[in-house]
């Protein structure tokens, strides 16, 4: 009994990590920290927008020369669910943007997989979701 009481505890401590760590990495994104984003992603990270989708390098790239600029990402809702090592989030986001020089605002669910390696948590694959209405209820 001891045990599951542990592990029930140590996940969540691991879900509250992996939301202080997403909204960590939207603020690095609008401030297109490229370093901070380079140590976060994992080297094979996966990066799915509306427009295609890239691995880590274009996704640091596009970030640090503002081809996409992640100016506001208003979180409305989000889950947790750890499965062994790895962690999967869900953020419902209002995303404010620069995108080839345009202010855009969108309603988003955006899915983040993170894997801890070596006791450091990864981000492996962002992917954003377009809601079709702000509530995000169909």
């Amino acid at each position: 009994m001891l045990c599951t009481s542990w592990s029930f505890a140590q996940n969540n401590n691991n879900e509250q990590e992996i939301i202080d760590l997403s909204k960590q990495k939207w603020q690095w994104m609008a401030d297109k920290n490229r370093d901070q984003l380079d140590e976060l992603f994992h080297e094979k990270a996966m990066f799915v927008h509306m427009g295609g989708s890239w691995d880590k390098e274009r996704e640091l790239d596009i970030i640090e020369s503002g081809g996409i600029w992640y100016k506001k990402a208003d979180i409305h809702e989000v889950s947790v669910k750890i499965i062994n090592h790895t962690a999967i989030l869900l953020n419902r986001i209002t995303l404010v943007a620069e995108v080839g020089g345009n202010e855009v605002s969108n309603p988003f669910e955006v899915t983040e997989v993170y894997i801890k390696q070596d006791g450091i948590w990864k981000l492996g694959s962002l992917s954003f979701t377009k809601l079709m209405n702000p509530g995000g209820h169909e």
